[in-house]
């Protein structure tokens, strides 16, 4: 019987990378079913996504203190991991760097140094990963930590990143990237130099949507 069990769940992970969502319901009899095609549309029906997949695992109790090696470094606040048997993309929960302008787009200002800063951050540590989520263009919404150190905390620090201004997680506290931004702001640090034609990277991307 546990060995059923557990060929139905690994059954279950590799089908969900393989061919996508998988949907469960539980019958009238008290059955549980699942699949990875179309449901039936008579059942109440709950669907587990691959983000979905990789947030449980990440905030499973026992995976708190998971290291993870940092695979590429896309701009100043996306990256992509390797741990507990996923490769998956995480997005620096909180923060907002300049636009790096691809198929030939304009690049915005400090875009680049933002990417080299946090790739310097990252060179050949191990971070471990606080999840808040999942977002948009299937990424996680996380905190990356080297050691004690917040890396997201410090790319506001560097200058090189903004607190993110749409709705943040509803349990990440942003008064510390908040106070972090004012004082590194208020010096002028990193991009902050640029005064009054400072243009924060939600604007930039409604000017210059990607084609």
């Amino acid at each position: 019987m546990i060995k059923a069990v557990i060929y139905v769940f690994i059954s279950l992970f590799f089908s969900l990378f393989l061919f996508g969502n998988i949907y469960f319901w539980t019958d009238e009899n008290g059955i549980k079913h699942f699949t990875n095609i179309a449901p039936p549309l008579d059942e109440a029906v709950e669907e587990l996504t691959e983000n979905n997949l990789v947030h449980k695992k990440l905030i499973l109790k026992k995976n708190e203190n998971q290291f993870f090696q940092v695979l590429k470094i896309f701009d100043g606040d996306t990256i992509q991991v390797k741990g507990l048997d996923l490769i998956f993309k995480i997005r620096l929960v909180g923060i907002d760097s300049p636009e790096i302008g691809y198929n030939g787009q304009k690049s915005q200002p400090f875009s680049q140094k933002a990417k080299l800063y946090l790739a310097r951050l990252l060179d050949g540590k191990r971070v471990t990963i606080k999840s808040y989520g999942t977002g948009g263009y299937d990424r996680q919404l996380a905190e990356i930590f080297v050691e004690d150190k917040n890396i997201n905390i410090e790319m506001i620090r560097a200058g090189l990143a903004e607190v993110y201004k749409g709705k943040p997680p509803k349990n990440l506290d942003s008064r510390i990237y908040i106070a972090e931004e004012l004082k590194a702001r208020t010096a002028q640090i990193g991009m902050w130099v640029q005064g009054s034609f400072y243009q924060s990277p939600r604007q930039w991307r409604k000017e210059h949507p990607r084609t």
